[in-house]
C-alpha cells in the first residue's frame, strides 16, 4: 500500500510539472471560461501568404471569362483573384451585402456619377494610378473636385455615320455648291447644312434617294431622337450649371428645365426630316430597321445611330456598305464652340476600388486591372474574349476592335483638342418623359403641332415627371 501512495504521488507531481513546462506565461487567467476554443489554425496569419484580392462582376454572361482571367493572373503572379459574379438584376443588392463583410470586395462596379453618389464613402481616388493614365478621353471618368472615383472599362457611342463612298463622289462633282472636299473637314453645323442641301440637290447625280435615312418615329421606334438627340440640348444646357462637375448630376437636380438649346435640336431635326427620302407624313410609320436597311443598301448618305449599328448593317441582304467606308461624325447642332466637340460616348460600367480595404489590397487590386489593360495576354482577353471597346492608350491598332464603328469611337476620343459628349440622358425623369417628347415631335413633322407646342410639351412633361418622383 505504501508502494502503491508513493507512486500515486509520483505521477501526480509529475503531472504537475509537465502542465507548468508548457503553459504560457500569463494564460492561466482565471476568468477565462474553460469552454473557450482556441484559435485554430487556419485563423492565425500566415507569413509570407500572397494577397487575395475579390472582384464583385457585374455580368453574368462573361463570368467565366473572368474565371479564365483570374486563374491566368494568378498563375502569373501568385496573387489570387476571387471572382463572384452577382445573379442578373442584383448587383446593388449584392454589393450591399458583401461590401459590409469583413472580407469585402476590392474591386466594384458603379454606374457612374449617380452611382457614385451612393458608394463615395467606399471609392479610392485613383488620380495617381497608372489605370487612369491609361485613358484615352479623361472627361469620361467619374471626378469630384480633384479625385478620380470611377474609370470606365468599356464604352459607346454615337454620332452621324456616313457612307464615304457616296461622300467621295459627292465632293468628286464640279458643281458642288461647298468648299471643302470631304467629309472629315465637317466640324459644325452650318457646314454639314451645306453640305447636305447641296447633296439633295444632286441626288441622282450622286445615285441616292435622300441623304438621311428615315427619321423613325413609329411608336417605340423614337428613341434615337427623344433620347439619344435629345441628349445634346439637355447636356449643353445642364453644362452651363457650374454648381455640378458633371451633367447628369446636375439634370438629376433639376426640377424644372428652360429646355434653352431647344432651337438647336429643331437645327438638325428638321435637316434629318428634309433631307430624309421619305417623305414626312409618312414618318411615323418607319422603323429603326427601316432606316438601317435603307443605309446598308446604299440609298442614302447618313444616318444616325450608335456603334452597335454595324452587325445590323452588315447582316441585311444586300448590304452594300463596304467596312473601310464606314465613318462616325459628331451630331452637330449649332452651339457654340461645337468645333471641339466629339461623339456622344458613354457607358454605365466604371470600376472603383474599396478604399475601406487594406492598402496592399487596393494596389494589388489596381495592379490586376493595370495588367487587364495593358498586358499582351491581358489585352487579348478584352478584345477577343470580353468584346470590349476599351477606352485606353494602352491597345495598339491591331489589338483594338475590328468592327468598324467601334474603331471609330476609340479614333474620336483620342483626337486632340475634341471633348466628348457625355450621355446626360441617364437623367431624364421617366420613360414617359421621352414617350411625350417623341409624340410631340411626331405631330410636330405631320404639321399638327408647332416648335412651340414641343417646347412646351418638353419642359411642362420634364416638370410634372420629376413631381411625380418627388411625391
Amino acid at each position: 500500500m505504501k508502494k502503491l501512495f508513493v507512486l500515486l504521488l509520483t505521477i501526480i507531481v509529475l503531472t504537475s510539472l509537465t502542465a507548468c513546462v508548457f503553459t504560457a506565461p500569463g494564460s492561466g487567467d482565471p476568468g477565462i471560461p474553460e469552454t473557450q476554443e482556441s484559435p485554430k489554425p487556419t485563423d492565425m496569419p500566415t507569413p509570407g501568404k500572397p494577397t487575395e484580392i475579390y472582384f464583385l462582376n457585374f455580368k453574368p454572361e462573361i463570368a467565366q471569362i473572368y474565371d479564365s482571367i483570374a486563374a491566368d493572373y494568378e498563375a502569373q503572379t501568385g496573387v489570387k483573384v476571387n471572382v463572384v459574379t452577382a445573379a442578373s438584376g442584383t448587383y446593388e443588392t449584392t454589393l450591399k451585402s458583401e461590401i459590409a463583410k469583413a472580407d469585402a470586395p476590392t474591386i466594384f462596379q458603379i454606374n457612374g456619377p449617380v452611382g457614385f453618389q451612393s458608394w463615395k464613402e467606399y471609392c479610392l481616388d485613383l488620380s495617381t494610378t497608372k489605370l487612369y493614365g491609361y485613358l484615352s478621353d479623361k472627361s469620361l471618368a467619374v471626378t469630384e473636385g480633384t479625385g478620380v472615383y470611377g474609370i470606365p472599362y468599356v464604352v459607346e457611342g454615337y454620332g452621324i455615320i456616313d457612307n464615304n463612298a457616296i461622300m467621295e463622289k459627292y465632293f468628286a462633282l464640279s458643281n458642288k455648291a461647298v468648299s471643302i472636299s470631304s467629309a472629315a473637314e465637317i466640324n459644325s453645323f452650318a457646314i454639314l447644312q451645306a453640305v447636305v442641301e447641296d447633296m439633295s440637290a444632286n441626288k441622282e447625280l450622286i445615285g441616292i434617294e435622300g441623304v438621311f435615312a428615315s427619321t423613325s418615329l413609329n411608336q417605340g421606334e423614337q428613341w434615337r431622337w427623344q433620347t439619344h438627340l435629345a441628349n445634346l440640348p439637355l447636356y449643353y444646357e445642364f453644362k452651363d450649371n457650374t454648381e455640378y462637375d458633371n451633367t447628369v448630376l446636375a439634370g438629376l437636380s433639376a426640377k424644372e428645365i428652360q429646355f434653352k438649346y431647344g432651337d438647336n435640336f429643331r437645327n438638325i431635326f428638321d435637316l434629318y426630316t428634309n433631307n430624309s427620302l421619305t417623305p414626312k407624313g409618312l414618318l411615323g410609320s418607319k422603323s429603326v430597321n427601316d432606316s438601317m436597311a435603307e443605309f446598308a443598301l446604299g440609298k442614302v448618305a447618313m444616318v444616325q445611330n450608335g456603334n452597335w449599328a454595324w452587325s445590323q448593317i452588315a447582316s441585311i441582304e444586300g448590304n452594300n456598305v463596304k467596312s473601310e467606308d464606314i465613318r462616325f461624325m459628331p451630331v452637330y447642332t449649332g452651339v457654340a464652340g461645337e468645333e471641339k466637340q466629339g461623339l456622344c460616348i458613354g457607358t454605365e460600367n466604371y470600376f472603383s476600388i474599396n478604399s475601406k480595404v487594406s492598402k496592399e489590397k487596393q494596389n494589388a487590386s489596381v495592379a490586376f486591372l493595370e495588367w487587364l489593360f495593358s498586358s499582351e495576354k491581358g489585352k487579348a482577353y478584352v478584345t477577343k474574349e470580353l468584346g470590349f471597346i476599351a477606352p485606353f492608350t494602352t491597345f495598339e491598332e491591331n489589338e483594338k476592335p475590328v468592327d468598324p464603328l467601334a474603331k471609330e469611337v476609340l479614333a474620336w476620343m483620342e483626337k486632340d483638342g475634341v471633348t466628348s459628349v457625355a450621355w446626360t440622358f441617364a437623367a431624364f425623369p421617366s420613360e414617359d418623359f421621352k414617350n411625350y417628347f417623341g409624340d410631340a415631335l411626331v405631330e410636330y413633322v405631320q404639321g399638327t403641332h408647332t416648335w412651340d407646342n414641343v417646347t412646351t410639351v418638353v419642359k411642362d412633361s420634364w416638370k410634372s415627371e420629376k413631381s411625380n418622383q418627388d411625391n
